[in-house]
């Protein structure tokens, strides 16, 4: 039986991240970055496309795993008949080299683990050459190149071109593996000592963790995906990835399979407000950094997303050699999306950097200015149509929550002038652009009959994103307008409690055969709306039913099936988690923050 989603557990070193799952295997890896190519792409094909598993002999599946406390050091414990291990994974910070360590520890009796080890470069397509070297396993193929370093003796299979190890474990003995990635026109690099690495990762991610100031209801699971965000950040530049994975289906066996290895500029601001919060101004002024940088250059240009570095060229394509995700087919590679209109993203840029200087981050060179030359850019083309939030492949049109963020990033401007006498700019033309689009959205972009904002202007359509209209000041919470909108998103968009993104399948707006699940960013809005509405009880039991979604080790997807009960989408998805922090903030910050 292929594994769910959920299944999978995350390890990383801030550059890049692996998912394991609970059979013990190291099912996708991608190096030396998020968006590398993967050694490891069994995730999205079979045995032959690359994993590593260490397992004791003949168990399938493991007693029970979890992270050591603040940490993303992942501890797994086997049962058997003969005894118990335990198998301890982590991807420490890298000096130079991305290093994956994982160590066996006998719990009691005398056990035998067997590793499994076949390295597939180039997303599970290429075979490499492996020899011996200062007595480590060496695979060279093209530009990757990887050396094992194995405590107990390996030896290579040339039947299944992998690499095989058993030994026995009692209790208290200690086994331990490295897997260090270079350059194959590089030497060696320093090889890390597996048992330090492990004392300075816990040590290191703990004292991380202890910042966070919030101390209220389900602490350990904000904790958990700040943990998250953190493990998504690429800590060269300060971007924060959307997952760490492509092409996880959000309908297993359907086509909605995209590449979310890149750093999206709608998140920019729902992310800043939950590392502003939680205390972590450090990480969020290397996001406000990286934001700055990558939307440099012509207004007209402004894309939705980025890669890890700022680049803006994600060409997609597919790989026909992987099966994809319990067959969800296809499997992409890079994403189309990129060249998509959202204007959108206009307000969500000037909208987090209206919360970083509010933050007291300090300014950066020309960023008024930048600001400014938005601004100038937005008054002559909001009422362009476009993708909208969800990059949607079935034509432009004019999106209702495009031109509320319009509307937000006009708002934003007008506020900095009147705030900061020391900015300078078109004070009066602003305030122009924030009224006309105010004005066109009530008039164009709700529908009086039912009391309801609608997806884009003329439609009968909703859209989740319209839950967000009192969050970012369009309307106050009490409006009757705000108040028929959340009731008619729920009513209309709603399953089991949750909220999907938009219409039933196969919705024209869309162009997609198929459907997907309920969308959990979009959940944890409803709760927000609800709270900002009065309703904090039906909010509340809202957050503790998706908080209740998370897997055994606190982890969410970008979406669920409330009918099968499973966690869809890639994974872990950063926007689930900005969620839950901020929606926790937002019901009990209050009351407990520090």
């Amino acid at each position: 039986m292929h594994p769910r989603i959920e299944d999978y557990a995350l390890i990383g070193d801030e550059q890049t991240a692996a998912l394991i799952g609970m059979d013990g295997s190291v099912d996708w890896l991608c190096l030396p970055r998020f968006d590398s190519a993967a050694c490891f792409a069994r995730l999205l094909g079979n045995e032959d496309n690359g994993h590593w598993r260490i397992a004791p002999q003949g168990a399938d599946r493991c007693k029970r795993r979890a992270y050591r406390p603040g940490t993303l050091v992942l501890d797994t414990e086997w049962e058997t008949d003969d005894g118990s291990v335990r198998v301890t994974d982590l991807m420490p910070q890298r000096d130079r080299a991305p290093d994956l360590v994982r160590i066996v520890e006998g719990l009691s009796g005398r056990v035998t683990v067997h590793s499994t080890l076949r390295l597939r470069f180039d997303y599970g397509s290429v075979v490499p050459w492996m020899r011996r070297s200062d007595g480590h396993r060496v695979a060279v193929a093209g530009p990757d190149s990887t050396w094992l370093r194995s405590e107990p003796p390996v030896r290579t299979w040339g039947e299944d071109f992998g690499t095989h190890s058993e030994f026995t474990v009692e209790p208290g003995e200690k086994v331990a593996f490295v897997l260090t990635w270079h350059p194959s026109h590089e030497p060696r690099p320093p090889l890390v000592d597996p048992y330090e690495a492990l004392e300075a990762s816990v040590a290191d991610w703990q004292a991380w963790a202890s910042r966070c100031r919030y101390d209220g209801p389900h602490r350990d699971a904000v904790v958990r995906s700040l943990i998250t965000l953190k493990a998504l950040t690429y800590a060269p530049t300060g971007g924060i990835v959307a997952a760490a994975t492509t092409s996880l289906p959000e309908e297993i066996g359907g086509v909605r399979n995209w590449d979310y290895r890149y750093c999206w500029l709608r998140d920019s601001t729902l992310t800043l407000g939950a590392l502003l919060s939680c205390g972590y101004l450090e990480e969020a002024e290397a996001w406000r950094n990286w934001l700055v940088r990558a939307v440099a250059g012509d207004p007209a240009d402004l894309q939705i997303m980025y890669g890890l570095a700022g680049e803006r060229r994600l060409p997609e394509f597919e790989l026909p050699w992987l099966s994809g995700f319990g067959g969800s087919a296809p499997v992409r590679i890079g994403n189309g999306a990129v060249n998509q209109l959202q204007l959108d993203v206009y307000g969500e840029v000037m909208d987090s950097l209206a919360l970083a200087r509010r933050a007291g981050l300090p300014a950066k060179p020309h960023m008024w200015s930048m600001q400014s030359t938005l601004l100038d850019f937005l008054t002559s083309t909001w009422r362009e149509p476009d993708e909208g939030l969800w990059e949607v492949r079935g034509g432009r049109r004019p999106f209702v929550h495009s031109k509320v963020m319009v509307w937000v990033a006009a708002d934003r401007a007008v506020r900095a002038l009147e705030h900061f006498p020391e900015l300078s700019g078109d004070l009066e033309g602003w305030r122009v652009l924030r009224d006309e689009v105010h004005r066109e959205v009530c008039e164009k972009g709700f529908d009086a009959e039912r009391n309801t904002f609608t997806q884009y202007y003329g439609s009968r359509e909703l859209d989740a994103a319209l839950l967000l209209i009192p969050r970012v000041g369009f309307l106050p919470p009490d409006d009757p307008r705000v108040i028929g909108t959340i009731d008619a998103v729920r009513d209309e968009l709603g399953h089991d409690g949750f909220v999907r993104r938009y219409g039933a399948e196969e919705s024209p707006v869309d162009g997609l055969p198929g459907g997907e699940g309920v969308f959990l960013a979009c959940s944890f809005w409803l709760a927000d709306a609800l709270h900002m509405t009065g309703r904090a009880k039906e909010a509340r039991e809202l957050f503790e039913r998706l908080v209740g979604l998370a897997n055994d080790v606190g982890l969410l997807a970008e979406e669920y099936d409330p009918v099968a009960g499973v966690q869809l989408g890639n994974f872990p998805q950063a926007f689930s988690h900005i969620g839950l922090v901020n929606t926790a903030l937002a019901l009990f910050g209050d009351e407990r923050a520090g």
